[in-house]
């Protein structure tokens, strides 16, 4: 795949020191991790090897990546190995994709206490869904959830959702048999939503009167408990979203759909179209467009661009891909054999042969061919941060164009 002319890593590594410069004081350090670590992605920085073919000799240097999570470029393999894990999870039977928002008043509050309401988001939202399913007027089974969560919006606005994955059915309460639920119908997203709403409130109010959230600048008054329930209470009476999206077309697609959604960054460098110094232009979906063209162009100046990218830093050890019912990370294995037994489908069995590990003394063979002639790529040196290759890259023409991804 050919890299893009243009890269967040681009503007940050222009424009990242004036503007921590420009913040100082009001950047966390999660934040400026994040930006450095993208900026120094597959630099001299973070070191790397060099590879050469087998076959034509073709010799290039491929330097490491930083494998932060929220950098555009560190994403690909990281997806591509959790779903790998996650393929022996899959069910033969329909998948369906639910969303849950948080409405814009929440979001508002949720940037000053990310660890807090993004934990209520989860919670919230699976609770709801294990108990309308659990209910036998609706489902009457227990489900599994794989739920993921988004912070942003098309133009890189603060817009807290979560993605589920839900099988299309359950194991019954007695765990006696597999419940499937009607045909293109997983469950009533009204019911889905007045529940949400219910549960996210009283667990928000809990969480105030607990004294668990901030409250800065034109919020800080909602440190008072009466001021924080007038606040809260016109959402009590409007509706919260939920979706319900129509069921995947087998394992597959659902494999392909969590290889896009589970490792998403806030904007991918394939959206960037220019940058000046003074602004930055990209595509972002209008999802509010009535009929017609919803991709659309928008212009920030570059230091509101940085501002909102680092808006969807996620605390340090925050868990954004969570499992739970049947998924639920300590009786997954055994839920989802039984699952296989009363659909009557075999077990996956793991693949067997090469581990891929190479032997402390072995060169390491790469997995993608030489863009030369398709050969095999061995590495043959790798160097340290900051350090220099001894071997130097091919000087061919076509060579200069192409860059390894490690990530």
């Amino acid at each position: 795949m050919s890299r893009p002319s243009l890269e967040v890593a681009d503007i940050l590594r222009d424009h990242g020191p004036a503007w921590r410069r420009a913040n100082a004081g009001h950047v966390s350090l999660g934040q400026l991790k994040v930006m450095s670590a993208i900026e120094n992605c597959r630099t001299a920085a973070l070191g790397g090897h060099v590879v050469r073919c087998n076959d034509c000799d073709y010799t290039t240097i491929a330097y490491n990546s930083c494998r932060n999570r929220h950098c555009p470029k560190c994403q690909g393999a990281a997806a591509k190995e959790w779903l790998a894990n996650r393929e022996a999870d899959l069910l033969p039977v329909p998948y369906y994709h639910v969303v849950f928002t948080l409405p814009a008043a929440i979001a508002d509050i949720a940037y000053q206490s990310k660890a807090v309401i993004y934990d209520l988001l989860f919670k919230a939202s699976a609770e709801t869904l294990t108990t309308i399913a659990a209910d036998p007027k609706h489902l009457g089974a227990r489900i599994g959830i794989t739920s993921v969560l988004h912070t942003w919006g098309s133009a890189l606005t603060h817009h807290p959702h979560v993605h589920m994955i839900v099988p299309g059915g359950g194991i019954s309460l007695d765990g006696e048999r597999w419940v499937a639920c009607r045909k293109g119908f997983f469950l009533p997203v009204r019911v889905l939503s007045r529940l949400f709403r219910r549960l996210f409130l009283e667990k928000l109010t809990a969480a105030h009167k607990a004294g668990d959230l901030a409250f800065f600048g034109n919020h800080a008054a909602l440190a008072d408990a009466q001021a924080f329930a007038a606040y809260l209470a016109p959402l009590r009476r409007t509706e919260w979203v939920v979706y319900a999206k129509r069921p995947f077309g087998g394992p597959q697609a659902v494999l392909a759909y969590l290889s896009r959604y589970t490792h998403r960054v806030a904007i991918a460098n394939s959206r960037l179209i220019a940058f000046d110094h003074a602004n930055v232009t990209f595509r972002w979906k209008d999802y509010r467009a009535d009929g017609g063209d919803r991709q659309k162009v928008m212009t920030l100046a570059t230091d509101e661009f940085i501002r909102r990218f680092l808006v969807h830093v996620l605390p340090q050890g925050f868990h954004r891909i969570r499992h739970y019912g049947l998924l639920a990370s300590g009786t997954r294995a055994v839920n989802i054999a039984r699952a296989r037994r009363l659909l009557d489908v075999p077990a996956v069995q793991p693949e067997s042969g090469h581990t891929g590990c190479a032997e402390p003394d072995e060169q390491t063979t790469l997995s993608h061919p030489c863009p030369c002639c398709g050969g095999s790529m061995t590495i043959i040196e790798t160097f340290q941060r900051g350090a220099s290759p001894r071997y130097r890259p091919a000087t061919s023409t076509s060579a200069a164009a192409i860059r390894i991804d490690t990530s």
